[in-house]
């Protein structure tokens, strides 16, 4: 299949654009860069023997999209797109609900113009807001605790209304938990832009010498060691969670909805004492106080993706935490 890649050069995006080249699908990818570098269109090519034609381009700039789809046929998009920094989101939220909502419109209306009615979209696990218990399935109540889940809610309920007045309109959502750990060659993982949102950046960054020590948000949560517990999954894993929702996408109608996790929630003091034991490194932390938005507990129940998708998680924590520290061995310890 032909398939379109938003947010192609991003952490998630370049790992499932690799995968889909594996399966011996098409891409084509458009990207702003706003937080990914070019550089990753070469590491692609080197993963896979193949390089995506790629398009740099804004969501909020239709005029810059529109030549995407005047000179390639899609069978489906594959939508990663959007800010994503659940605490910058608290702080900028006119930004995210413009970025991400405004920006997502635009693609829709062209990818109707031209008659491309397949979206694969880049949920998250944060739609459930903070769950009452886990772990979570698809059928939990909805609700947000920040502006960047609620740009995932709503996107989620406008891709959904696509359907209901064109029946040619397929959507799957993906609502993911967290994702870590990099590509087995080392050369592609993830490389924010900036200091790391994220837990695994922020360790490597610690690990790598760049920042004096880990910030962990929060001792007092609800949790066995009062940090909080989320559902960490392989990028890699995850990726082929989408190659596995595109094979989906051609034989369903309406609406799927699927989570993508392993089941299993780890502290963030559990991640800090995985990576020490994989790779024989302390990693000094500190206290500090919670962020905005960040809930004590969520992980996945992923057992409809299993029976409807045919996927599942097979890489344990070890492996996350390895295949990390190798992608910073690599490719982060000589970027300036």
């Amino acid at each position: 299949m032909n398939i379109l890649v938003t947010g192609g050069t991003g952490y998630i995006g370049s790992h499932t654009c690799v995968e889909l080249i594996k399966a011996g699908h098409n891409v084509v990818i458009f990207d702003n860069l706003y937080n990914s570098k070019e550089v990753v269109l070469d590491y692609i090519e080197k993963i896979t023997g193949t390089r995506p034609k790629f398009y740099k381009a804004d969501m909020l700039v239709p005029e810059e999209m529109e030549p995407i789809f005047q000179e390639n046929t899609f069978d489906a998009v594959i939508h990663f797109a959007g800010l994503k920094a659940v605490g910058e989101s608290v702080q900028l939220p006119l930004k995210y609900y413009e970025n991400n909502i405004s920006g997502t419109i635009n693609l829709c209306k062209l990818m109707d113009k031209y008659n491309c009615k397949r979206i694969i979209f880049s949920s998250s696990a944060t739609v459930y807001g903070s769950p009452k218990s886990c772990p979570i399935t698809e059928d939990f109540p909805l609700s947000t605790t920040n502006p960047y889940g609620t740009t995932k809610l709503y996107l989620e309920r406008i891709l959904s209304d696509l359907t209901v007045p064109d029946p040619e309109w397929k959507v799957i959502l993906l609502r993911y938990f967290n994702p870590i750990g990099a590509d087995e060659s080392g050369l592609i993982g993830e490389s924010p832009n900036g200091i790391p949102n994220n837990l695994m950046p922020y360790i490597i960054q610690v690990a790598l010498g760049k920042l004096p020590e880990l910030g962990v948000f929060g001792d007092d949560y609800d949790t066995p060691d009062g940090t909080g517990v989320r559902d960490y999954i392989h990028v890699s894993d995850l990726a082929l969670g989408h190659v596995a929702a595109v094979d989906r996408i051609t034989k369903t109608e309406g609406v799927d909805i699927y989570n993508l996790g392993t089941g299993t929630g780890y502290s963030v003091l559990d991640i800090v004492k995985a990576f020490e034991k994989a790779t024989g490194i302390d990693i000094p932390y500190s206290i500090k106080p919670r962020r905005a938005g960040d809930i004590a507990m969520c992980y996945a129940n992923p057992a409809k993706a299993k029976e409807e998708l045919g996927w599942e998680a097979k890489y344990d924590l070890e492996r996350m935490c390895k295949d990390s520290w190798r992608f910073a061995e690599i490719t982060l310890r000589n970027e300036k």
